[in-house]
């Protein structure tokens, strides 16, 4: 893509890759178009969001048409995000998915030792330090089975997480098979999260592959055939979903993949900032972006703001452009 790009078409893209619906597909679309540089450079780039917008609009209508004439609902399920990122697990029947999410979280999913017992996406928080991430568990995919939503889940996550189980031979096989069903669709699994260049509607998202059940017997030679027959350039972490002390090096790697920083405010009528519940922002994000976070008006009405961190004397003025870094204590004045 063109090397010009502006931040507002970059950040533009980065949405409209993390949409959930068509109208959100379609949102920001319209603003990466909107936001393009028009020169010759970018000419075929505009041509394929044209295509795009218009493959998307004929999408909606033929959504809204299909409901109008059967009078029903496509089932769908839409997990609001929270937190500093969210990580959706994804494996073929009885990988360990929702056992990972309990290990990790508070949530108390059902588990049971047979299949498809996940039957619809289970949230659940995980902590790192002062800080949480959402992690989702979502019901097997298999050759036969894929539930649509959970490719819109999976394109606006930050992170996959694959799980293979080495506790049976068939492990193996089913998570290929997560892979190939993948490959079906418009969103795929791959080392970095991106879009294709030729083509805007297909999505990557990062992916890490966990090889699950790792100390049962054989699960180190079925991973060493997972690898013949199934070679992926994803990060890989050897896990007992389990055993919590075997998920550290797991926990800190999906935490620094979201490369945000933690941002503590306070309010200028007191002397201490709010540490319970950081604000996070990815790296590189400025004044204005925590201003809106906090509240929308705040991005109209910001006059300043006062910081204290490692970059700055404490208690310097900046403007909202300023780009904050971690553990910044941050004064909003509107």
């Amino acid at each position: 893509m063109p090397a010009n790009l502006t931040q507002q078409y970059k950040k533009a893209e980065d949405n409209y890759r993390r949409a959930e619906t068509p109208e959100d597909e379609l949102r920001w679309l319209q603003v990466m178009l909107a936001e393009m540089p028009k020169h010759k450079g970018t000419d075929h780039l505009q041509a394929k969001l044209k295509t795009q917008i218009s493959q998307v609009k004929k999408n909606i209508e033929t959504q809204k048409s299909r409901g109008n004439n059967s009078g029903g609902t496509t089932r769908s399920f839409r997990v609001p995000r929270q937190g500093a990122g969210t990580a959706v697990i994804i494996g073929g029947p009885n990988a360990g998915k929702s056992q990972l999410l309990t290990t990790l979280t508070r949530a108390t999913p059902e588990i049971a030792p047979y299949p498809f017992t996940t039957k619809q996406p289970q949230p659940g928080m995980m902590t790192w330090e002062d800080v949480f991430v959402q992690l989702i568990d979502t019901p097997p995919i298999t050759p036969d089975f894929l539930e649509p939503y959970i490719v819109g889940m999976l394109r606006s996550a930050d992170i996959a997480l694959l799980m293979v189980d080495l506790g049976d031979d068939s492990g193996m096989e089913q998570a290929k098979d997560v892979i190939d069903k993948l490959k079906t669709t418009k969103t795929r699994l791959a080392a970095e999260s991106s879009l294709d260049e030729e083509d805007v509607g297909l999505a990557f998202t990062r992916t890490f592959v966990l090889a699950n059940k790792i100390d049962e017997q054989d699960a180190a030679e079925r991973l060493e055939l997972f690898h013949e027959i199934c070679p992926l350039p994803f990060r890989e972490f050897r896990i007992s979903a389990n055993l919590p002390e075997s998920l550290e090096e797991l926990r800190n790697a999906i935490y620094q993949t979201l490369d945000v920083i933690r941002i503590y405010t306070k309010d200028p009528r007191k002397k201490e900032p709010d540490r319970d519940k950081p604000f996070t922002l990815t790296r590189g994000g400025t004044l204005l972006e925590l201003a809106e976070l906090i509240h929308k008006d705040y991005v109209k009405n910001l006059k300043f703001g006062k910081v204290w961190g490692i970059a700055v004397h404490d208690g310097t003025t900046v403007k909202g452009d300023y780009v904050l870094n971690d553990l910044d204590v941050v004064e909003i004045h509107v």
